[in-house]
């Protein structure tokens, strides 16, 4: 392209296309009209979703993101639009989900005078992104749009946040239309692997009797998938993941154990406690996942691996800290791991899943005898019916806990949740983002009738766009997960948790979209295989008992030893 004088919105337009980018959620408003009206020229190379609240459009770039891998992209107009992006802006952060979010702001010269609709949108938002940065002139767009992709994507990810203000969005620049070199943009700094390091982690792993390799999403980040399973194959390690590592390594594999923590399984959370090495990849040590740090893996080493070296010691002390990309890394160390037998340790994981299976699993599906439905019963028949090939993505509370326990998943990107913010609202959607992210997959959105509310709204987008996303309502009339903290803590005193719900299927109707109810328990199986086969959009509700529990848990503060069952 020659260079050429272009409006500035115009080539922010074309430095999106230069990155790639085809797909924007994003809601219009007054201060961001120039952007959205250069848009209506580049209808037929991008594909702008209109949400119905600006946090589902940073939601569904979040969805896009975790299902494509690529990095999503939500537009705002200036103040409350901006400020209503900071929840999926802060969650983004705290789960290393690449994000470029572009906000309107009033002119340069009106900055500061309390303008209609002005916000400091820069420092609302620089605790909760990699990179914050206001462009006031049309001539710093085409730079700057270069530099914050490559902050988003470079390293461990993360939300960048561009402010727009009119003027540069007005005024003309010489767009270039070059490929801007990332050495000229931001230089991260890696540090290379040493031999003496690789052999050290290797001598570590071949040497142990109870190694336990536990999967976090920097390994889906960085595509180590295979390798990862290819070292734990070749060494015969189990394998455990957290919430967002799992999908990384097929549930069906005979070394994987389960999720570890707070509502993980019985396994590896004992493994963990057992264990004398732990190869910690690509996760962050979370308080959902240790348990008390003074209590936690208290006979093992560790080694952890992260392309974050802020994470290293943050919480958990390792043995041996390895700062890199989680691919590169495990490809390095893999040639010179030994085989294992290690009978003994894999017997214990054995007789902890038996455990398990007899003293929750059978009783939380066993729909003998029951006239209501489970929420286990629920999602183990829906990973059933989907054959483990779908992608799931959960609001947040106990359905998301009881997804991440009974789901099937045979193939990564298929757990696509709010894990670290915990952000009701979060699943509908990101449910519409990851399905234009992979739309060859089944999405179904698995959602609790309290933060399907949140969002619900997002229905209508749904219906302008005309994808075709499977959304479960597990209905319990219930806050479910504060009320069972309030069962068991606060001596059943259950304050404000108890809902009044509208009648989801009429809501559903009104939004065009076909819908059924189920509350029987001879009735699951076929609602769920119909909602499968139906073309299009499709809405179950599923009502389920009032006041079942997630078990095993692991209360706040104790240790993965202290397990309550019931």
């Amino acid at each position: 392209m020659k260079n050429e004088y272009i409006k500035g919105t115009e080539a922010l337009i074309l430095s999106l296309l230069k990155e790639g980018v085809d797909t924007i959620f994003g809601y219009p408003g007054g201060t961001i009209m120039p952007l959205y009206d250069e848009l209506y020229n580049y209808k037929e190379k991008i594909n702008h979703i209109l949400v119905r609240h600006e946090q589902g459009a940073v939601h569904a770039a979040e969805g896009f993101a975790r299902s494509s891998g690529k990095t999503g992209v939500c537009i705002a107009t200036a103040g409350p639009g901006a400020t209503n992006l900071v929840t999926g802006i802060a969650d983004a952060l705290i789960d290393s989900t690449p994000l470029v979010c572009i906000t309107a702001q009033v002119s340069a010269d009106k900055l500061g005078t309390n303008f209609f609709q002005e916000a400091d949108t820069i420092s609302i938002t620089i605790p909760v992104t990699k990179w914050s940065y206001q462009i006031t002139s049309a001539d710093e767009i085409e730079e700057i749009i270069s530099k914050a992709f490559y902050i988003a994507r470079t390293g461990r990810p993360g939300p960048v946040l561009i402010s727009f203000t009119r003027n540069a969005q007005v005024g003309f620049t010489n767009y270039t239309g070059k490929q801007n070199s990332p050495h000229n943009i931001m230089c991260f700094r890696k540090e290379n692997l040493t031999s003496s390091t690789v052999k050290l982690a290797a001598e570590l792993i071949n040497k142990a009797k109870r190694p336990l390799i536990i999967v976090g999403q920097g390994v889906i980040i960085s595509g180590a998938e295979e390798e990862t399973l290819k070292m734990a194959e070749r060494g015969n390690i189990p394998i455990a993941s957290t919430l967002m590592g799992l999908s990384a390594i097929p549930t069906s594999h005979h070394l994987f154990a389960g999720n570890v923590g707070m509502h993980g399984n019985f396994a590896p959370n004992m493994m963990t406690q057992k264990s004398d090495l732990l190869i910690a990849i690509g996760m962050r040590f979370s308080d959902r996942v240790t348990g008390d740090i003074s209590r936690y893996a208290p006979k093992a080493k560790i080694i952890h691996i992260d392309i974050d070296k802020a994470e290293f010691n943050k919480t958990v002390k390792s043995y041996l800290q390895i700062h890199g990309d989680a691919k590169e890394v495990v490809a390095e160390i893999l040639p010179l791991i030994c085989y294992s037998a290690r009978d003994d340790w894999f017997g214990f994981k054995e007789e902890c899943i038996k455990d398990e299976k007899r003293s929750v699993i059978d009783k939380a599906i066993n729909t003998n005898n029951r006239r209501t439905i489970s929420m286990a019963k629920a999602v183990a028949t829906i990973a059933q019916e989907s054959r483990g090939n779908a992608v799931i993505v959960t609001d947040v509370g106990q359905h998301q806990m009881f997804c991440a326990r009974y789901s099937i998943f045979n193939t990564s990107r298929s757990m696509i949740t709010s894990g670290g913010l915990g952000t009701m609202g979060f699943g509908l959607p990101a449910a519409i983002g990851a399905k234009f992210g992979a739309m060859e997959r089944e999405i179904i959105a698995v959602l609790g009738d309290g933060g399907f509310q949140m969002t619900i709204q997002e229905l209508g987008t749904i219906m302008q766009s005309g994808i075709d996303i499977k959304i479960v309502v597990l209905n319990n009339s219930f806050l479910g997960m504060v009320r069972q903290w309030q069962e068991l803590f606060f001596n059943g005193r259950y304050s404000s948790t108890e809902m009044d719900n509208p009648d989801f299927l009429k809501i559903a109707e009104s939004y065009r979209i076909t819908s059924k109810r189920v509350e029987n328990p001879s009735q699951l199986q076929m609602a769920v295989r119909e909602m499968l086969l139906h073309k299009g959009s499709y809405l179950l509700e599923i009502v389920v008992e009032k006041e079942e529990n997630v078990y095993p848990m692991i209360p706040s503060g104790a240790s993965l030893d202290e397990i309550i069952y019931k």
